[in-house]
């Protein structure tokens, strides 16, 4: 239910994308804005999906991709019309960090069937936050 805004940088920190919501009641709506500000895509949260799941539109509101995950497990996977764009798993960071911090580790691929210039490029990544901020925080 709580709000964020997060900015997703280079090493040198200029801002690629930002994430952002506001106060969720039954189900999340997330944006994301470029470097400069333009809305790229909402995610829209689906209300009683086991696992999570969410709708990742365009900024035309027109779906461009759907993160389903497993109830049992932290695999993600990212598709558009029975085609798999981008996977998301959770890396194991070690005995001490998992059970006493709250600080996760996850592998992002992205298919080669998503373009370098792709804005679903920049969805796919900051939905990898959402992940983390709205499905198991």
């Amino acid at each position: 239910m709580t709000p964020f805004d997060i900015e997703i940088t280079t090493a040198s920190g200029e801002k690629i994308i930002s994430v952002k919501r506001g106060i969720a009641w039954l189900r999340s709506t997330v944006e994301v804005f470029d470097e400069k500000d333009h809305l790229v895509g909402t995610f829209k949260q689906k209300i009683f999906s086991i696992g999570g799941k969410f709708e990742i539109l365009d900024k035309n509101e027109r779906t461009a991709a759907t993160l389903q995950g497993k109830w049992t497990g932290w695999d993600f996977k990212f598709s558009h019309e029975n085609k798999q764009l981008a996977q998301v798993s959770k890396k194991w960071a070690g005995m001490g960090k998992e059970f006493f911090t709250s600080a996760d580790n996850y592998v992002l691929k992205i298919e080669e069937n998503v373009a370098p210039d792709s804005p679903l490029r920049q969805l796919i990544l900051a939905a990898v936050m959402c992940i983390d901020m709205v499905l198991k925080e």
